[in-house]
């Protein structure tokens, strides 16, 4: 609060300070002063002017005044409780004095200071973030996936495969009889797999259809079920029925897990981040469908998936190892027509080929699977 003093501007004792520029908070004009430290009080006593000293000299309690951190440019800025403000120029001045007469500087401020406190603090917030994305995140979507009812799939995975429609599927060119033999194919071997008096199997829609050339040969899972086969896929595979079949197999797999519903939270967890830090949700809602169709699942939820086609061809009398057939005739195109593997969508994040070719053929002679 201001305090006018007594009519004399004698200086009085004190510790004298360096000088400022007073700001009563009402005007844009400032008033040079004198900072002194009196007692439990910071004064500002105006300097003398060509008529005579200025206005009586303010004062305020130590306790109400925040003292400005210091830094390596740039004045010093002490804001007081009633709204005024002092401006020092003189910064290296004001600092020596504030160390002696002023309260110490916090922890944070001497660490800012120092190359190595700062360099460290780097370091820690380097490896915080690290493991908040490598596990805290996954742990933290888990949680909400959990209160998310299954119902909300369905929501979210029309809205998904709406998008993508319209942006890489086209109507397929399969024969009627041919989708109706798959369907069939698969609706037994999920029967099989998941036998009565189980855990049910998770509900499923099966689609065909021809893709756009940067989908490609592709087979993907969207949550609440939808099940995307592409025309490519089944000419990739043709003869191989097994083979199509297992992929299906993985991609109910990750309907059975949620996989999409994670991905989705650990998208949305991240996103709500930046946009915290940038201000801009705008953005990441509009990108949430198409993003959800071309998502890359995890290392482990890939695996959780291959599991689930390793058992399920096994229940239904298949080996396993059909599944190296799949890598077989990618690496084949891949050769044949001198490009990357295709499967950007279903394939984007899984483990490498050889691990995974690996996993099935040793499935294949487990003598359980679960």
């Amino acid at each position: 609060m201001n305090a006018p003093a007594a009519a004399t501007h004698s200086k009085g004792p004190g510790t004298e300070g360096p000088q400022a520029l007073f700001f009563d908070g009402t005007s844009a004009r400032g008033q040079a002063v004198r900072l002194v430290v009196q007692g439990p009080h910071l004064v500002a006593r105006p300097l003398p002017t060509d008529t005579g000293f200025g206005p009586p000299e303010h004062r305020w309690p130590l306790n109400q005044v925040q003292w400005p951190e210091r830094t390596r440019h740039g004045q010093r800025t002490v804001h007081l409780a009633d709204g005024s403000s002092l401006q020092v120029a003189d910064t290296a001045a004001f600092d020596a004095w504030r160390a002696q007469h002023g309260p110490s500087e916090s922890w944070v401020v001497r660490a800012q200071q120092n190359w190595r406190g700062t360099l460290l603090a780097l370091v820690l917030l380097v490896l915080v973030s690290a493991a908040g994305y490598r596990w805290g995140v996954p742990a933290l979507a888990g949680g909400l996936v959990a209160l998310v009812p299954a119902a909300a799939d369905e929501a979210v995975g029309a809205q998904a495969m709406e998008s993508v429609r319209q942006q890489w599927l086209r109507p397929t060119r399969l024969p009627a009889e041919r989708q109706q033999a798959l369907r069939t194919a698969f609706a037994q071997m999920v029967a099989q797999g998941w036998p009565p008096g189980g855990p049910p199997a998770p509900a499923y829609t099966l689609h065909f259809h021809a893709a756009t050339e940067a989908l490609g040969a592709n087979a993907f899972a969207l949550p609440g079920g939808d099940i995307v086969v592409t025309d490519q896929l089944v000419e990739l595979l043709a003869g191989q029925d097994d083979t199509l079949l297992g992929v299906m197999a993985h991609e109910l797999g990750h309907v059975q897990y949620r996989h999409g519903m994670h991905a989705l939270a650990q998208f949305t967890l991240l996103s709500t981040a930046t946009g915290i830090a940038l201000g801009d949700f705008s953005s990441v809602l509009a990108v949430l469908p198409a993003w959800l169709a071309q998502m890359g699942y995890s290392r482990a939820a890939e695996r959780e998936a291959d599991a689930v086609a390793a058992r399920v061809l096994r229940a239904s009398g298949r080996s396993p190892a059909v599944m190296v057939v799949l890598f077989e005739r990618l690496a084949q195109r891949a050769d044949a027509e001198k490009v990357g593997p295709e499967l950007p969508i279903a394939l984007a994040s899984h483990p490498a080929d050889a691990e995974r070719i690996r996993y099935f053929r040793e499935a294949a002679n487990a003598p359980n699977l679960k």
